[in-house]
């Protein structure tokens, strides 16, 4: 059995551990391996990008640690809780709770208004219509976009897009942020200010950040990177 890759240790308590961390996927009669035994931390306040070409696991680890699959071997322990023993209704309440999603497809419901797109994930928790939407007035205020609260995602920029879906990452207040090429559908000077938002954001709020890129700029911008190439850690360093 082939040695776990090295441990990429948080500098900081760790609110993610991986161990092991392996994924399979059948493809015909073949099976593919899309993680291959992967050490990981990140710690509670830390920011970390995973990098590395299409095809080398950015994307599988991502939905792991966010919850969206579960692994074929290995665990993954976030905030005390190891996923793997989560029933699904458990996991779901650890998506709304503990994880914030940005993804590079905003993944914005069409014919709901950007009031009411960052509101449902409240209101989908049990808050009443009135509260959830106080919260999300304020996030959106905080993105600049007080004054686009009424369009629908057909009537905003693809930066205003990206900002939308990030306050509706944000508004049930998680403690970790995963975000999966979130400036892929931005051009330069949108992406430039989304990521200066991101990091204003998180800083205010305490988050942990894990961000899947296979661009330097943003990269360069994390406190700590980690390459993978064909499912494998091959490379973590800390920025300078």
């Amino acid at each position: 059995m082939d040695a776990p890759d090295r441990v990429s240790r948080a500098p900081f308590p760790p609110i993610v551990r991986c161990r092991g961390l392996t994924k399979r996927h059948r493809v015909g009669v073949a099976t593919v391996e899309a993680l291959h035994a992967v050490d990981l931390e990140l710690g509670a306040t830390e920011s970390l990008a995973v990098v590395g070409p299409s095809g080398s696991g950015k994307s599988t680890l991502l939905n792991l640690i966010g919850g969206l699959d579960r692994p074929s071997a290995g665990s993954v322990v976030v905030d005390g809780r190891d996923l793997a023993q989560l029933t699904s209704d458990e996991l779901a309440r650890y998506r709304r709770a503990t994880v914030g999603f940005v993804f590079q497809q905003f993944r914005l419901l069409a014919h709901l208004t950007a009031l009411e797109n960052v509101a449902l994930p409240r209101i989908l928790g049990g808050d009443d219509r009135t509260s959830a939407e106080r919260e999300a007035r304020a996030l959106l205020d905080r993105v600049g976009l007080a004054e686009r609260l009424a369009h629908r995602p057909p009537q905003l920029s693809a930066g205003e897009q990206q900002r939308v879906a990030f306050a509706r990452a944000l508004v049930n207040g998680p403690r970790l942020l995963v975000a999966d090429e979130p400036t892929g559908n931005l051009d330069a000077d949108a992406a430039r200010s989304f990521l200066d938002l991101l990091a204003e954001l998180r800083g205010d709020r305490g988050l942990a950040l894990l961000i899947a890129t296979h661009d330097p700029e943003i990269a360069g911008r994390a406190e700590r990177v980690v390459q993978l190439r064909a499912g494998r850690v091959v490379e973590h360093a800390a920025r300078a």
